[in-house]
C-alpha cells in the first residue's frame, strides 16, 4: 500500500534510506509549513474581527482548544497517509488561529501592539532559522532529548492549566520563557529527526514544526505584553 501511495503521491511516504527521500520530505515539509500560515493569519483575522472567542470563559476556553487540537491531531494522524491528511492539517491551522485571537486582541489593545506582534513574529522567524540551520550543522543524533522534551512539555501542560485559575502574571512569564526554550529544543529536534530519515512523512513533520512555531510565537507574544505593552 504505501508503496502505491509513493508512487500516486511522492513525498508523502517514504522508506527514510534514501538521502532523495529524506530532501524531499524537508522540502515538501517546508512548503507545506508556509502554506499553514495562511489559515493560521485567516482564523486569527476571523477571531480578532468576530470577538467570537470573547464570548468564552477562560475555563470553557482551554477545554475547546484541548479538545479541538487533539481531537485534530489525532485526525492528522489517521489521515497523514493520504492527500486528505493537507486538508485536515490546513483545518487544524485555522483552528489554531482562532484560538490565538484572545491574545492577538489583547496586544492590539496595547498602543503599540501591532509593534509587538509584529517583533514576536519576527523573534519566531530568528528561532525558527536558528533552529534549522542548526539542524543541519549537528552531527549528533538528538534521539535521547525526546523523553526530557516531552516530560517537559507535560509539566508545562499542567503548569499552564494551573495558571487559567490561578492567573498569576509572574507564572505566566515565567511559563513563557521555558516554553520559549522547551520548544526551540523541539524545533531543532523534530527538524534534525527530518534531516536524519527518523520522519518520513512530510505532514507528521509539519504538524511537529507547526506546533513548536506556534508556542514559541504565542509565548514571545505573552512576554512582549507583559513587558513591553503600553496603554493609552
Amino acid at each position: 500500500m504505501n508503496e502505491g501511495l509513493q508512487n500516486a503521491y511522492p513525498g508523502l511516504v517514504g522508506t527514510g534510506g534514501s538521502v532523495d527521500v529524506r530532501n524531499r520530505v524537508l522540502r515538501n515539509t517546508y512548503w507545506l509549513l508556509a502554506l499553514s500560515m495562511v489559515p493560521t493569519v485567516l482564523g486569527a483575522w476571523v477571531g480578532v474581527s468576530t470577538g467570537i472567542m470573547n464570548s468564552l470563559g477562560a475555563g470553557m476556553g482551554a477545554v475547546v482548544f484541548l479538545a479541538g487540537a487533539f481531537g485534530f491531531m489525532f485526525a492528522i494522524e489517521k489521515t497523514k497517509n493520504s492527500p486528505a491528511g493537507v486538508a485536515v492539517l490546513l483545518a487544524f491551522t485555522f483552528f489554531m488561529g482562532l484560538m490565538l485571537a484572545r491574545m492577538l486582541a489583547s496586544i492590539l489593545g496595547f498602543r503599540n501592539g501591532s509593534t509587538l506582534i509584529m517583533t514576536a513574529f519576527g523573534g519566531t522567524a530568528a528561532v525558527f532559522m536558528a533552529m534549522a540551520s542548526l539542524a543541519t550543522v549537528v552531527k549528533r543524533d538528538l534521539s535521547g532529548m525526546n523523553k526530557f522534551l516531552f516530560v517537559g512539555a507535560i509539566m508545562l501542560l499542567i503548569a499552564g492549566v494551573i495558571n487559567i485559575f490561578v492567573q498569576s502574571t509572574a507564572l505566566m512569564a515565567t511559563l513563557s520563557v521555558v516554553s520559549i526554550g522547551l520548544f526551540s529544543a523541539f524545533m531543532l529536534y523534530d527538524i534534525k529527526r527530518v534531516i536524519d530519515g527518523g520522519e518520513t512523512n512530510y505532514i507528521s513533520a509539519t504538524l511537529a514544526i507547526y506546533l513548536d512555531i506556534f508556542n514559541v510565537f504565542q509565548s514571545l507574544l505573552a512576554l512582549l505584553g507583559i513587558f513591553g505593552g503600553q496603554k493609552d
